[in-house]
């Protein structure tokens, strides 16, 4: 099939794609709240689990970001700190292990005594052995890459973009610099650590076909081991102020920025997953639930997945506060998936590591992959997204990625409403420290 059918094809299929998946998810994730007789999940023998922390601070909040964060508060963070070794040593006491940590917020490097201390008590708590940890431009200093280094493997620095009109109106460029300067910030950095990650937004509202490919250009330059690409993705929560600092969101120019992306930075780096690039093989990618089927979350506003269930701790500091004295785990609602949502979501996570695994698949659901799931099979051969199959394994065709890029949108663009639905609970001083930032918060409430 020639270039110019197959990219009308893949539309025609991510279009219809985009439709399915986003009802299909937002009918997956309707939360319940957690019964009276509820208990934490036990871990099971010999099983590989991920630990995910959260940490909900930030110096100042950027218009897109949908995630748990409130505006820094030293007193708040510190208190915030101890509840959650405080959590992770219940999860040792209730017998889990696991191998790698994973950091996020919000902005880990904030606190960099807290943040270092918590990751030498999971040490000692649990056999990790490979820490990943978020971060800004701003907090790549000699000093903080010299206090990480040794406890983290992989340091993912949040850039967006490299062009200053861009930075401007995310509120990036007074807070860290121009993209000239950012770049000479993230090439100090390299090699410190054994792996730099650079996360990048694309299909914002002003970005240019021109703007991206400078973008891609100084990933190459940065010499960033890893660098992952996200689409914007909106909610609800940030919807106005969005559209207020970067425009519309406009959905047909995805696709052509994905193929630009792809191509500029083929000779460079290697996809690792549906929207990540590596210059050398790396174990560690943000997607941590993509790589691991189950995992915990520790922290306000995190997710965990464990025997077909999701939980969702509290997004109040408060009650998370409350709870981790009373020595109750946070959890405040809860998805049971059944066997088919199972099937689905294990389908969704393999795939966009680029292969699903079909023996492993036949042994935990009792049903061939072709039976069990025989809908999805049939759309994504019609797409033409399957490319080997061999050793037990179905690979995804490198042309056809951009189908994974577009699941996994609508997935997180739904776990997003999740987290409006959490936000909308808060006291009204927790809201205030939501608040996009001061400016945002009196233009939009005046």
């Amino acid at each position: 099939m020639n270039s110019k059918l197959h990219n009308i094809r893949q539309k025609f299929f991510s279009t219809l794609l985009s439709e399915v998946i986003n009802k299909i998810t937002y009918k997956q994730l309707q939360l319940s709240s957690v019964p009276k007789d509820f208990q934490y999940p036990s871990p099971k023998q010999n099983h590989k689990y991920v630990l995910y922390a959260h940490i909900p601070f930030c110096e100042s909040l950027c218009p897109y970001c949908s995630f748990n964060r409130f505006i820094y508060n030293e007193a708040k963070l510190k208190s915030y700190y101890l509840n959650l070794r405080r959590e992770m040593e219940m999860l040792a006491e209730n017998g889990f292990d696991f191998v790698n940590l994973y950091i996020g917020g919000g902005t880990p490097t904030v606190d960099l005594q807290e943040l270092t201390k918590t990751i030498d008590y999971a040490k000692s708590l649990f056999s990790i052995s490979e820490v990943s940890c978020e971060t800004n431009p701003n907090h790549l200093s000699k000093e903080i890459l010299g206090e990480l280094k040794g406890r983290v493997d992989r340091l993912s620095v949040g850039v967006q973009s490299f062009d200053d009109n861009l930075l401007r109106q995310m509120s990036r460029f007074e807070k860290f610099g121009s993209g000239d300067q950012i770049l000479e910030i993230i090439q100090n950095a390299v090699g410190i650590l054994p792996s730099l990650n650079i996360d990048m937004i694309y299909n914002l509202p002003d970005q240019t076909e021109e703007s991206l490919t400078r973008d891609l250009e100084y990933i190459i330059k940065s010499g960033a081991e890893q660098t992952t690409f996200y689409p914007l993705m909106s909610a609800p929560s940030v919807k106005k102020a969005m559209e207020k600092t970067l425009g519309k969101l406009d959905y047909s120019r995805e696709y052509n920025f994905f193929q630009i992306i792809n191509e500029k930075l083929s000779g460079t780096y290697t996809p690792s997953s549906g929207w990540t690039f590596s210059r050398k093989d790396l174990s560690m990618l943000d997607e941590y639930i993509v790589q691991y089927e189950e995992y915990v979350g520790t922290g306000s506003g995190s997710f965990s997945y464990l025997d077909g269930n999701l939980l969702v701790n509290t997004f109040s500091l408060r009650q998370y506060d409350e709870f981790i004295k009373q020595g109750k785990f946070p959890v405040y609602k809860v998805k049971h998936f059944n066997n088919y949502d199972r099937k689905r979501y294990r389908f969704l996570m393999e795939m966009f590591d680029l292969s699903l695994n079909t023996k492993k698949f036949s042994k935990d659901f009792q049903i061939p992959l072709l039976l069990g799931l025989a809908p999805e099979m049939v759309f994504m051969w019609l797409a033409g997204a399957f490319g080997k199959w061999e050793n037990g394994r179905i690979h995804l065709r490198p042309e056809s990625r951009y189908l994974l890029v577009v699941m996994m949108r609508e997935f997180f663009s739904n776990v997003n409403i999740l987290r409006d639905q959490a936000r909308s609970s808060l006291s009204s001083e927790e809201r205030l420290m939501c608040v996009i930032n001061e400016k945002l918060y009196h233009n939009e409430f005046a």
